[in-house]
């Protein structure tokens, strides 16, 4: 799921305790828990957009970027850790803070908030439009179950311990690879049977807007970016993490790989944004959708954490006791969470499609986030420390990282 980084959400879901340190076990998890989301099931429908060589090459440059950004972010971290000993979390605001001062922690915290607004729009989405497959024959819409969901997660997001969501969140991602199965399943039924080839699917597209768009479902599906710092921070022996991450993401970029191609070659030109919505309409497909549907419902509230905890910190600018403390009373507490989840379900309700959504958040917030920030922080932390070729990469991803949130976002407002 998507869970960035700020300094109360900064435990990953499966350490065990505040005090502890995680094994190079829980941290593998800890990264997949963290980066694996609702993102991939709209996999088969960007190499439908892309063409099934250009989506694989796409998934595969993406997450090795991705990878190459976060170790940035180690590297500053190390870099400030050493200057500051005694500070033990350093956020992602932190580093921000670092580079550019106050405005920097502005800026980087605006952008956590946006991602975080994404990311839970795009869960609503997602819940909405799978429970009006599921259920299309009531005759509900895709928003009528959206907005049926406000006091629901209203209720949930007033949960003051996020520990206890926290299973949830790992049967989203149970959910997630039944999903995954059931596709392969469908793919290897239908070669099986020869209903396709391989001269039915498009390998690399002639629409040259299909790229930037099916680019943006890939950063959309690397997500938890901002989860870096907190699970490099987390880890027993930290001199591991950088293997351990690659490792991870290798194998997370190779199953992504393998489902967006399985996912397009079963369904060919009919797959649809969510290929969850392909599926056959029998009892065990309904079953993984509607727990698809039950796990981020109960997930929900991790994702307005962050949110939640920006919005009541500038509330407290506008409450002072006697003693000149800054508090902000429960029953405003609960306002500002409402106020929270039905704007966001509002907005939700005027979002088109999820694969749109996912490519523009994508392509804008979290391309911001994962490729421009870490090397602009990594160039001026370090400076002139940095040699030619390093300083070269960075520029790279850097320009590459605006010109692709630029473009990406003008192809995904004019349309693929």
């Amino acid at each position: 799921m998507v869970n960035l980084d700020t300094k109360t959400v900064s435990e990953p879901l499966l350490e065990p305790h505040h005090s502890t340190k995680a094994s190079k076990l829980q941290t593998l998890g800890n990264i997949i828990v963290s980066v694996v989301g609702t993102g991939v099931l709209g996999l088969p429908f960007a190499f439908r957009i892309a063409g099934w060589v250009a989506g694989s090459l796409g998934v595969a440059i993406v997450g090795i970027a991705t990878y190459y950004c976060m170790l940035l972010l180690v590297m500053c971290r190390r870099k400030l850790a050493s200057e500051e000993p005694l500070v033990e979390a350093i956020t992602y605001g932190d580093l921000g803070y670092r580079s550019f001062g106050t405005s920097g922690r502005y800026m980087t915290e605006l952008l956590i908030l946006l991602a975080q607004c994404g990311g839970s729009v795009a869960y609503l989405v997602f819940i909405g439009q799978n429970l009006h497959s599921v259920f299309q024959s009531y005759g509900f819409t895709m928003n009528s179950f959206i907005f049926m969901l406000v006091p629901v997660e209203i209720g949930l997001s007033w949960i003051g311990s996020l520990s206890a969501l926290a299973p949830f969140s790992i049967f989203a991602d149970v959910c997630n690879i039944l999903a995954i199965g059931i596709v392969v399943k469908e793919d290897i039924q239908q070669v099986l049977q020869g209903e396709f080839s391989f001269g039915q699917r498009t390998t690399i597209t002639s629409n040259i807007g299909g790229l930037p768009f099916a680019a943006g479902m890939a950063v959309f599906c690397f997500e938890g970016f901002g989860m870096t710092l907190a699970l490099e921070n987390s880890m027993r022996d930290k001199s591991k993490f950088p293997r351990l991450l690659a490792q991870t993401f290798g194998g997370i970029s190779f199953v992504y790989i393998l489902f967006g191609f399985c996912g397009y070659m079963a369904f060919g030109e009919e797959t649809r944004d969510i290929v969850t919505l392909n599926l056959p309409r029998d009892w065990s497909s309904l079953a993984v959708q509607v727990g698809l549907c039950i796990g981020l419902v109960f997930t929900f509230p991790t994702m307005l954490h962050p949110i939640n905890e920006i919005v009541e910190g500038k509330l407290k600018i506008f409450r002072r006791d006697n003693d000149g403390s800054a508090r902000v009373g429960k029953t405003a507490i609960y306002i500002s969470r409402a106020v929270v989840v039905v704007v966001l379900a509002i907005l939700a309700s005027f979002v088109p499609e999820f694969s749109v959504f996912a490519s523009f958040v994508g392509s804008t917030i979290c391309g911001m986030m994962s490729f421009v920030l870490p090397a602009t922080f990594h160039l001026k932390l370090f400076g002139r420390s940095l040699s030619t070729w390093q300083r070269a990469l960075d520029f790279i991803v850097l320009f590459s990282g605006l010109f692709f949130a630029i473009y990406g976002t003008y192809n995904t407002i004019v349309g693929v």
